[in-house]
């Protein structure tokens, strides 16, 4: 083997170090498969990335992997609790997980594949392994806008604490969860906040304790709203929008652009996955077992539903593992 080129083979590969990922790696090796785990950032780099002070919406148990349970005190876990989780999930069962590798290429084919990733470094490495898992999920990836001024530093697409936006006007672009929670958030430590929405209001599907909260701030003015609107150009003083009333321009310091994420279908189809045009651009891959139409390779978690990314969370991704080393027990792949 080549220097940066790990020696023994592996049974499984997942590309994702996610909980979907942990779950695929986990559920492989309790029927007694090799694993390893490869991701462009830290263990559960998408949970890392939320915002610091994020509570989920669902309860504990529905997040467990590998049937470790949950404990938390309170009824819906925080995004702390979360990461301790499965920080202590990845040591309970060993799992060699290749944090901070990019991974550039994939060679080879089914019982023999060569994953070729870049370290922080950019110092390259190899991978052999038997089978792989595309576990990447999609919130690496946001939906950009494509408008004038989007690439300027005070545009973020992520939205992380309040902070450093205190007394500053700032706008959020959206109307879903992300947007609402950062909105309310943003305006309850000194922002002043403006919230602009293509749609008619916020989604009557953010969470129910955010959305009458969000709404009352609106009716109250205490965060200025812009629906049926949309931004048309950003520079480094202010921003300007399309709205029911014609075109309005206000001051502005920061732009959260919170409008969704999407998987990287680039990197599928660089593997020679196929997606499917007609059905939002979902893999093509067997519902029974998950292995796409490469041999060897399965998808996980929610890349499974494409563009759909609201249909598939950790609470029902976190099965796929279970599918996908029921199928490599039934074709014996070697270890």
């Amino acid at each position: 083997m080549s220097e940066g080129a790990d020696s023994e083979i592996v049974d499984l590969l997942v590309i994702g170090a996610g909980p979907t990922g942990m779950a695929c790696a986990i559920e492989a090796q309790r029927a007694g498969f090799t694993t390893m785990l490869v991701d462009k950032g830290c263990l559960c780099n998408s949970l890392f990335h939320y915002p610091a002070h994020m509570t989920f919406f669902t309860t504990p148990e529905l997040l467990e992997i590998g049937d470790m349970p949950f404990s938390s005190p309170n009824q819906k876990p925080n995004r702390s609790e979360a990461l301790e989780y499965y920080r202590k999930v990845a040591e309970f069962y060993r799992l060699d997980v290749r944090q901070y590798e990019n991974v550039e290429r994939v060679d080879g084919g089914d019982g023999n594949f060569t994953v070729h990733t870049m370290d922080r470094f950019g110092r390259a490495v190899q991978h052999p392994a038997r089978k792989l898992v595309i576990a990447t999920g999609y919130y690496d990836l946001p939906n950009y806008l494509g408008i004038p001024g989007e690439d300027l530093s005070k545009v973020k697409h992520y939205y992380h604490e309040p902070h450093p936006y205190y007394g500053l006007e700032v706008l959020v672009i959206g109307g879903k969860n992300s947007a609402a929670i950062a909105a309310l958030d943003l305006w309850r430590h000194g922002a002043k906040v403006t919230l602009v929405h293509r749609g008619k209001e916020i989604q009557k599907s953010v969470k129910y304790w955010i959305l009458p909260d969000i709404n009352n701030r609106i009716k109250n003015h205490e965060i200025e709203a812009y629906f049926d609107s949309v931004v048309t150009n950003i520079t480094e003083d202010d921003v300007t929008l399309a709205t029911r009333r014609g075109k309005v321009t206000i001051a502005n310091q920061f732009v959260f652009a919170l409008t969704g994420y999407h998987p990287d279908f680039e990197f599928i189809e660089r593997l020679g996955v196929k997606l499917d045009k007609s059905n939002d651009r979902c893999p093509v891959c067997n519902p029974a077992t998950l292995e796409s139409n490469v041999p060897g390779i399965y998808a996980a978690g929610v890349i499974v539903a494409g563009e759909r990314t609201s249909e598939i969370f950790i609470e029902n991704g976190r099965f796929h593992g279970k599918l996908i080393a029921e199928d490599l027990r039934r074709k014996g792949v070697a270890t």
